[in-house]
């Protein structure tokens, strides 16, 4: 193992030259770096032209020191879609680092497994806008994952964002000004907790969607987080799914199964608390034969429940729902399930199979409501006795 240190001291160059210097001595070090390398990046601000990438390595740090102190800016990017992209590769850990306004993905890792990403901050400076990349932190396709004391800003899709991936935690973050703060989207076995999610659209989001190489996700727990106040308006890209999440959205999980969901705050959400709908929620074809639309196997429990009173903003098709087809008022439930049914999923006695059931309960202020979509929202129901069950699906020996 050998450390290399990078550091912007071209005496005699201009600043401009000595930015380049810099970003060409960083990437030659990628390029070049052995199995084992630990790669020190010094504190300043450093304008990098394009994507840095990182490929076929073993056991790679690259540290800076500090987030806010080693910055990689890619503001006048002008080669490439991510700031960081880093693929097939194994034991990979960034750290103590901020990377700044690409074009596209802040950091993508594709085909890593052990990747930690740790104390980094990676934000668009601008603001919320369409013309953000999409994510923040994204790995994707990717084994043991630990994201860790990490901050996400400005993503136009999801700050921090796990997709396809297994055996992840997500813990000590901070997201906000995103559409989505944390997603997890056809993922096994995730651990999300101890996060801060607020001034998104969407707190937190667990998806499984279609079309994907792996069709399945799951066995997600999401626990002991501070979400609030997620009441930022959509600024997805037209064409997205999470273009779909209303405003004012604490959690929502699509069509994905065995999901925990306990001893969170969930505070002061315009729309809904926590919300759980099936695929055909959001009215899109689906083609992919292998997709499963519908949410099972969802327990929320031991939960605490805030909302001021009022109603459901009146943006986007959720909202249209909630306002026009609900009636909820002012007094909307903290959770909403769609109440869309798998009809293979009824046991011989007419009822449905108790391991594919939603259940809510031991909530702080708890209220309920089943939408009752199957059946174009004609019997919405409060707290329905059919959610009212016990049972943890996901089970610690599990990650």
């Amino acid at each position: 193992m050998k450390y290399v240190c990078i550091l912007l001291l071209f005496i005699g160059l201009s600043p401009a030259m000595g930015q380049a210097q810099f970003e060409k001595a960083l990437q030659t070090q990628l390029i070049l770096a052995s199995d084992g390398d630990v790669i020190e990046l010094e504190a300043g601000n450093f304008q990098i032209s394009g994507s840095l990438s990182l490929e076929g390595k073993k056991k790679i740090t690259i540290r800076g020191k500090g987030m806010d102190k080693t910055v990689l800016s890619f503001k006048d990017q002008k080669t490439g879609a991510e700031g960081i992209k880093i693929t097939n590769c194994e034991n990979i850990v960034l750290e103590d680092l901020t990377v700044q306004d690409s074009k596209g993905d802040l950091i993508k890792t594709m085909h890593v497994k052990d990747i930690i990403f740790r104390r980094i901050k990676a934000e668009w400076t601008g603001g919320p806008k369409a013309s953000n990349g999409s994510y923040a932190l994204y790995p994707v396709l990717c084994t043991n994952i630990l994201i860790d004391s990490c901050v996400a800003i400005g993503a136009s899709d999801a700050g921090i964002y796990v997709g396809q991936s297994q055996h992840i935690e997500v813990k000590n973050c901070t997201a906000f000004q995103n559409v989505a703060g944390i997603e997890i989207e056809n993922s096994l076995y995730a651990d999300v907790h101890h996060n801060h999610a607020y001034g998104n659209t969407g707190g937190i989001l667990v998806f499984d969607l279609p079309d994907l190489i792996q069709k399945k996700g799951g066995f997600v727990k999401v626990h002991d987080n501070l979400i609030e106040e997620n009441n930022l308006s959509n600024f997805a890209p037209k064409g997205n799914i999470v273009g779909k999440v209303p405003k004012g959205t604490g959690m929502l999980i699509l069509a994905t199964s065995h999901v925990d969901i306990f001893d969170n705050k969930i505070l002061n959400h315009q729309t809904v608390g926590v919300g759980i709908i099936s695929y055909f929620m959001a009215e899109i074809a689906i083609k992919d034969k292998e997709y499963d639309p519908y949410p099972t196997a969802i327990s929320v429990f031991n939960n605490t429940f805030e909302r001021h009173l009022g109603r459901v903003p009146l943006q986007g098709r959720f909202a249209q729902i909630y306002r026009f087809k609900l009636r909820f008022g002012r007094d909307v439930p903290h959770v909403v399930y769609d109440g869309v049914l798998d009809s293979a999923r009824f046991g011989s006695d007419g009822n449905y199979l108790p391991q594919h059931k939603i259940c809510v309960h031991h909530n702080v202020n708890q209220s309920v409501a089943n939408m009752d979509a199957e059946h174009d929202f004609k019997n919405v129901r409060r707290n329905p006795t059919e959610l009212d069950c016990e049972q943890e699906y996901v089970k610690s020996n599990q990650f």
